[in-house]
């Protein structure tokens, strides 16, 4: 299939990085989202993605439209990337009327970071729905998670692949739905020990971020956390790993943390937050961030 017209619905983070990405290949895009400054938003975000991506926010903006309305939006679209709120009875208005508007041929996608689309497909035709599932920010971050419903038809599934693979990314078919997919559960499984740590006074969040940049995060960017067990197993693999490590290892899950996140201590997690990192603006500390993730993506790809 070829790649031609985008729609893009939803024009927050997530909508309007993927719509730097569509045009910086090649795809005309048009963007829907009620929102009453969407033109300067676009606008602002092109001129702040197109660096990352190697080029003008102006060559962007020539295949980049405003859309009067959804219908607008999908009427000549190979490709729907839908990126609105976390609810499940707003998807279902929406994939309707996107089934409905959309051509035939189209894809319909979602941005959903834990709704399966099955939750949303259930009084429509769903065999050409499926989560498409980003890192944020999408046109830098590689990973796009391809989780089938109970609908998706094989080839939609092909497709999506093609799609995401079409646009530099690194698509993972998930063979199952769960909330949450794998990325984010991974995330908060992640985070929730995290938060634990902090809140037991065990290190602070500025500390804590040092330990995930200066070993894990390192070592799971280049190898992820199967082979690089199976790596510290030495000769002997991940079956060493698990026959020795690993007993030592399950016993620690027992004592994984429950942090309570009661008022008291979101409060004060969120000044030693604010405390770690409040002297500098959303701004830098994002440029930072991208830079420093560009900078690793090029890294692995060049080894």
């Amino acid at each position: 299939m070829t790649f031609r017209n985008a729609a893009v619905i939803g024009a927050g983070t997530i909508g309007l990085s993927w719509t730097a990405l569509f045009a910086h290949h090649g795809l005309t895009v048009r963007v829907s989202d009620p929102r009453p400054d969407l033109a300067e938003a676009i606008t602002d975000a092109l001129e702040t993605f197109a660096p990352h991506l190697g080029t003008t926010a102006g060559e962007l903006a020539s295949r980049v439209h405003v859309a009067t309305d959804v219908t607008d939006a999908v009427k000549d679209a190979d490709v729907v990337q839908e990126n609105g709120p976390e609810n499940v009875e707003f998807k279902k208005d929406l994939f309707a009327t996107l089934v409905k508007e959309a051509p035939q041929h189209a894809l319909l996608l979602s941005s959903s970071s834990a709704i399966p689309s099955t939750a949303f497909t259930d009084e429509i035709d769903g065999s050409r729905v499926l989560i498409g599932h980003p890192f944020n920010p999408p046109h830098l971050i590689p990973l796009v998670e391809v989780v089938p419903g109970e609908q998706t038809s094989q080839q939609s599934v092909e497709t999506a692949v093609a799609f995401y693979t079409f646009l530099g990314r690194t698509p993972v078919v998930e063979r199952k739905e769960i909330a949450g997919f794998v990325g984010n559960r991974l995330q908060n499984a992640l985070s929730r020990e995290a938060i634990y740590l902090v809140e037991q006074g065990v290190v602070t969040p500025e500390d804590l971020d040092k330990v995930i940049t200066n070993s894990l995060g390192i070592r799971w960017a280049t190898v992820g956390p199967f082979l690089g067990s199976h790596l510290g197993g030495g000769p002997g693999g991940y079956r060493h790993m698990a026959e020795h490590i690993g007993k030592s290892m399950k016993k620690m899950w027992a004592g994984l943390g429950n942090p309570s996140q009661s008022p008291e201590e979101q409060e004060r997690l969120i000044e030693a937050v604010e405390k770690a990192y409040g002297s500098s603006t959303y701004s830098e500390l994002a440029e930072t961030r991208d830079r420093k993730q560009l900078a690793v993506i090029k890294a692995v790809e060049e080894n």
